[in-house]
C-alpha cells in the first residue's frame, strides 16, 4: 500500500470520527453521504443543514424519506424542528429505528403469492391494510389544510386515521373530509371534567374510538426543535395566539370552560380513569403508551378493548427501549385477546411485516405522514401511504405470506 493510500484511508477514518463527534456540533451525514450517498436514519437536524436533491412531485418519490428531506426545506424551521424532535439526547427516538435491524426475516419459500391481500378487521370494520395514520398535533404547522387534508388522503386509500385533540381541526369537520371512520386521541389533561366534556363531544360527532394516551406525565426537554426554532425568523405570535401549546388554541376544546386545567399533562392520571372513560362514552377504549407486560396485565384487568405499544416516537422519556423491542412482551399478555396498535419508528414496509409478525394487529405512522402533508399536501399523505403498502405487499410475497394470516412469528428472528 502506497504512503498516498494510507494517508488517504486516515484522512478517511479521521472525518468519520471528526464528524460523529457531539463536539464538533455537525450531521455525521455531510460527510457519509459524499461516501455512501445516502442520508442517515434518522437525520441529524440541530444544525443548519442544506439539501439540494429533493423531489419535485410526489410521483418522483422513491421511498418515504424522500418526503423528509422536502419537508426539511419546504416547512418553517421551528415547526420542522417540533416535528422532527426527541427529547434529550434522542436515545430513543434512535433506538426506534436501529432496533428493526435487529430483527431479521425468515422468508418461506415455494408458496403461492400471486395473489396479495392485505386487508384485516378492526372492532368490525374491514380495512385495505394494517396501516394506520396515527394521530399528531397541530398539523397546519406543515400544511394549511392540516388535518383535513390527512383525513382526505385517508379516504382516498382507504385507510384509517386517528385525529388527536390537540389537532388544528375539529373533530366534526375532519370526520365531514374523511367521510368515514375515525378514531380520537385524547390527553386527558388533569381536570376529569374537561376530559369528559371533550369525550361527549368526540362521541356525539360520531368518532368510534377512543385512544387514551398515557405516556406524558411531565415536561420534557425537545433540544432539537429549541435549536431549530431559533433559525426560524418569524414571531411565534403571528399564529401561537394563545401561546405554544395552549389549550385554548386546540378546536376540540372549543366551548368547554378550560379554568380549572391546571396542565395539559396526565400526571394524575390512575387506572380508575379506564373505568370513569367506560362511564362516560359508548366508544371502544384503546390505552396508548403501553410498553411493559405489567400494564399490559392491568389493561385487560380494566377491561379496555385494545392495547396501543408506543413509546410516543421518542417523545416521552428518553433512554426507554425501543418500541419494537416492547412488543413481544405485550402480545405474550394480549394472546388474541384484545387488538395491539403499534407505533415508533415505523418507515419501511419490512417494518411493518417485522411488528405484524411479532404480534401487532396494525401499525401506526406519525412522522411520515407530516412529511407527505409538509411537501405537497394532501397528495403528499396519500403517496406515503402507498409507498408503504406497497413495500408491505412486496415483503410479504418475498416471505411467502399472501394474507396477514400467513404471517407467524417464526418468519422473524432476532439476530
Amino acid at each position: 500500500m502506497s504512503d498516498a493510500t494510507s494517508l488517504s484511508d486516515q484522512r478517511r477514518e479521521f472525518l468519520k470520527w471528526l464528524s460523529a463527534s457531539p463536539l464538533l456540533g455537525l450531521p455525521s451525514e455531510t460527510v457519509f453521504s459524499q461516501e455512501f450517498g445516502r442520508r442517515s436514519d434518522p437525520m441529524v437536524w440541530s444544525s443548519n443543514l442544506q439539501l439540494n436533491d429533493v423531489i419535485q412531485s410526489p410521483a418522483e418519490a422513491i421511498n418515504i424519506f424522500d418526503f423528509e428531506a422536502l419537508a426539511y426545506k419546504k416547512v418553517p424551521r421551528a415547526h420542522f424542528g417540533y416535528l422532527a424532535s426527541g427529547i434529550d439526547d434522542e436515545i430513543t427516538l434512535r433506538a426506534n429505528r436501529e432496533a428493526f435491524l435487529k430483527y431479521q426475516l425468515r422468508p418461506r419459500r415455494l408458496r403461492d403469492v400471486s395473489k396479495i391481500d392485505t386487508s384485516y378487521q378492526l372492532f368490525g370494520t374491514k380495512w385495505k391494510a394494517p396501516i394506520i395514520v396515527a394521530p399528531t398535533g397541530g398539523n397546519k404547522a406543515y400544511d394549511p389544510e392540516g388535518e383535513i387534508a390527512v383525513a382526505r388522503a385517508a379516504r382516498a386509500g382507504e385507510f384509517l386515521n386517528i385525529l388527536s385533540n390537540s389537532a388544528s381541526s375539529a373533530i366534526e369537520d375532519v370526520i365531514a373530509a374523511r367521510q368515514g371512520e375515525v378514531w380520537f386521541q385524547l390527553y386527558a389533561t388533569s381536570s376529569r371534567e374537561v376530559a369528559k366534556r371533550v369525550v361527549q363531544r368526540v362521541d356525539k360527532a360520531g368518532a368510534a374510538v377512543l385512544v387514551i394516551t398515557v405516556d406524558r406525565n411531565g415536561g420534557r426537554n425537545q433540544e432539537t426543535s429549541a435549536r431549530l426554532r431559533k433559525l426560524d425568523p418569524r414571531n411565534c405570535a403571528g399564529c401561537h395566539i394563545h401561546g405554544i401549546g395552549s389549550p385554548k388554541s386546540r378546536p376540540n376544546f372549543d366551548g368547554i370552560d378550560m379554568s380549572n386545567v391546571a396542565s395539559m399533562q396526565t400526571a394524575n392520571l390512575t387506572w380508575d380513569f379506564i373505568a370513569l372513560m367506560r362511564e362516560t362514552t359508548k366508544m371502544k377504549l384503546v390505552v396508548k403508551g403501553i410498553v411493559t407486560h405489567e400494564d399490559a396485565e392491568l389493561c385487560l384487568k380494566y377491561g379496555v378493548d385494545g392495547i396501543y405499544v408506543s413509546n410516543h416516537g421518542g417523545r416521552s422519556e428518553d433512554g426507554s427501549r425501543a418500541s419494537i423491542d416492547c412488543l413481544s412482551e405485550i402480545a405474550r399478555v394480549a394472546k388474541g385477546k384484545v387488538p395491539i396498535i403499534f407505533d415508533s419508528g415505523v418507515r419501511r414496509g419490512t417494518d411493518i411485516f417485522k411488528a405484524l409478525s411479532m404480534g401487532a394487529t396494525t401499525v401506526c405512522v406519525g412522522r411520515p405522514s407530516l412529511w407527505g402533508l409538509g411537501s405537497f399536501g394532501q397528495a403528499g399523505v396519500e403517496k406515503v401511504l402507498q409507498i408503504l403498502q406497497t413495500e408491505l405487499r412486496a415483503t410479504m410475497q418475498q416471505m411467502g405470506a399472501a394474507n396477514l394470516a400467513a404471517i407467524t412469528p417464526e418468519m422473524v428472528i432476532k439476530g
